[in-house]
């Protein structure tokens, strides 16, 4: 597909990354002549240095030909307004970056309409959800749900005294009583969907999958859950600290928040009443201490450093927080925070990139694409992918058994009407059922991709 985008900064440099690894062709707009020329030589595309909303440049990026345009700049205005003006001038598409807690529902819903926008993100959002969702059951490292909530999947790092620790998975039922998917290894950098024959060691990143509620019960027969979060700390007050804040207050959990910036923590106080907010340096480990780090369930930190992040979590680590996270952009600092014991990290430009992404696949298949849910897992090794089942599917109501699929791709829960499903040989898929597809190493745009 042809794509625009305008805004190179850390959001619209990831998700230009993804889509060009995706094979699209990408046209990128921004006002810095530096920042289009360094954005030319490391992703070999056109760039074109101009305004968002001013025709010449726009018409110059070929945007009347655009199949999709993506407004990523840091004004939520000015997104918005370009992807007005690309949208008259003939692009297909349009997605703009609105992150202004200001632009509720209500609001963000009618500009939409108005302004013929067709899809707005809010990375903050978007992040602040997944947090929630890893809050919510603290022992793991990721989790995302599919279907409604009726299905989900989670990573796992595996500790030394995991008891899945030299199991072989096909012997895992007769074991464990809850019934889960191991569907997705990630052993040092190779990322692996293992068979029955695959044994599990510690140190593995897994993923699991099962049907609402299963995961739980396995984490609690490994001996690994924890209790629920009833108080946390949030380091940096920014607008992720202020959604997560806002849901987890609404949940009922206790939040204090550590601010060093005054006026942030004035709008803070008044947007957020049921919070703590806290003026003062969070790098500062008495300030940590003072303010309760050793009682609370939870500490992320939410600041624009990721170094600062990195350190103040692993100081929390060493404290015996029962869960830390880290908000980290950086892919290089990954591997040293998951060295230092921080399983759990979220990148909010990676999420807004699995989004786009999700959204121009759908848009590429002509006949219209049914994938429902993009998510990726394992470093991006490995993606989870929903689809809808259509009555043309070839493979219907053929037992798996018999169907060939290609290497690296698993079944790893069927959604019929009310009922979860994890497939055995004999199961079958039926149209309008939804299905989850694991497939690492490779793209996935539509489910008879699956098929050999």
């Amino acid at each position: 597909m042809n794509i625009v985008i305008i805004g190179c900064g850390k959001i619209g440099l990831t998700i230009l990354s993804n889509l060009v690894s995706e094979g699209h062709d990408v046209m990128v707009i921004d006002n810095n002549p530096d920042v289009i020329q360094e954005t030319n030589n490391i992703y070999d595309v056109m760039g074109v240095c101009g305004n968002g909303v001013d025709c010449a440049p726009l018409k110059e990026a070929g945007v009347n030909k655009a199949d999709l345009f993506i407004a990523t700049t840091d004004s939520d205005e000015l997104n918005m307004l370009s992807c007005f003006i690309a949208k008259r001038m003939g692009a297909k598409y349009t997605m703009a970056r609105i992150r202004n807690p200001e632009y509720n529902d209500e609001s963000n819903t009618f500009m939409r309409k108005q302004l013929d926008i067709s899809v707005a993100i809010n990375p903050e959002l978007l992040a602040a959800h997944e947090l929630f969702n890893i809050l919510k059951l603290p022992s793991v490292a990721k989790i995302e749900t599919f279907s409604g909530g009726n299905f989900e999947m989670i990573e796992l790092r595996l500790r030394q005294d995991s008891r899945l620790d030299g199991i072989r998975i096909a012997d895992m039922r007769d074991k464990f009583k809850s019934k889960v998917l191991i569907c997705a290894v990630q052993r040092g950098e190779e990322a692996y969907i293992p068979d029955g024959d695959f044994v599990l060691k510690s140190g593995d990143k897994i993923g699991l999958s099962a049907k609402h509620g299963e995961i739980a019960r396995f984490i609690k027969e490994l001996g690994a859950d924890q209790k629920k979060t009833r108080n946390i700390m949030l380091f940096g007050g920014g607008r992720i600290a202020y959604y997560l804040a806002r849901k987890l207050a609404a949940a009922g959990i206790a939040v204090t928040i550590i601010e060093r910036d005054r006026k942030v923590c004035d709008s803070l106080s008044e947007a957020l009443p049921k919070a703590v907010i806290v003026n003062g340096d969070g790098t500062e480990q008495e300030l940590l201490l003072e303010e309760g780090l050793m009682s609370v369930d939870a500490f992320v930190s939410l600041t624009g450093m990721d170094e600062e992040n990195i350190l103040m979590a692993a100081f929390a680590q060493s404290k015996n927080v029962p869960k830390v996270i880290a908000k980290i952009n950086r892919d290089e600092l990954t591997p040293l925070a998951e060295h230092l014991g921080i399983d759990s990290i979220i990148s909010p430009k990676k999420t807004v990139a699995n989004s786009v992404v999700q959204y121009a696949r759908a848009l590429e298949n002509s006949a219209g694409s049914s994938m429902e849910t993009l998510y990726k897992f394992m470093d991006g090794k490995v993606e989870a992918l929903e689809f809808k089942v259509k009555s043309d599917f070839p493979m219907l109501n053929v037992p798996f058994k018999e169907v060939k699929l290609k290497k690296n791709i698993l079944v790893a829960g069927i959604m019929r009407e009310r009922e979860t499903i994890i497939p055995s040989g004999d199961d079958v898929l039926s149209a309008g059922d939804s299905v989850i597809i694991l497939a690492a190493n490779q793209r996935i745009n539509t489910l008879s991709d699956i098929l050999k």
